[in-house]
């Protein structure tokens, strides 16, 4: 892939960057450096081998919903700082 002015450009407007000359030759290079790093992945040989989400075995480790009784209102009630009408009482966020 061919680094060109036209894509540091783009790629410093992305992100939000102000470039001068000097960084502009050094961020070619870097992109260019990057590139020639990742490309040296299709070197390698990926047959038989199944693509991977994760380095590690991964499972869902959280419960079935299931559907079950509620807690009492005085029992939910019962930790709250203050109550009013059955319902928790916070303070006053917006004025």
């Amino acid at each position: 892939m061919e680094i060109t002015d036209k894509l540091v450009a783009y790629v410093a407007e992305l992100a939000h960057l102000k470039l001068d000359d000097a960084q502009k030759r050094q961020a070619a290079d870097d992109l260019a450096r990057m590139i020639g790093y990742v490309d040296k992945l299709s070197e390698l040989d990926t047959d038989g081998v199944e693509p991977m989400s994760h380095a590690f075995p991964v499972t869902n480790v959280f419960r079935e919903d299931e559907v079950r009784e509620s807690m009492a209102r005085e029992q939910v009630l019962a930790n709250a700082p203050a109550v009013k009408d059955g319902c928790f009482l916070v303070p006053k966020t917006v004025e």
